[in-house]
């Protein structure tokens, strides 16, 4: 049930970030504040594909 994901940065769209999820816990996809190197402060990432 634990698959990999992607956390993508929503204001460059870089990938910066990998996880793990459960699906049966979370099927939405996840958003979690996260640093973002480029801007080098705390932005919102989001899953993708």
């Amino acid at each position: 049930m634990r698959v990999n994901i992607t956390l993508a940065c929503t204001e460059t769209g870089d990938r910066n970030y990998s996880t793990v999820k459960n699906k049966r816990n979370n099927p939405e996809r996840i958003e979690l504040k996260k640093y973002c190197p480029r801007l080098r402060k705390v932005t919102l990432h989001r899953e993708t594909k």
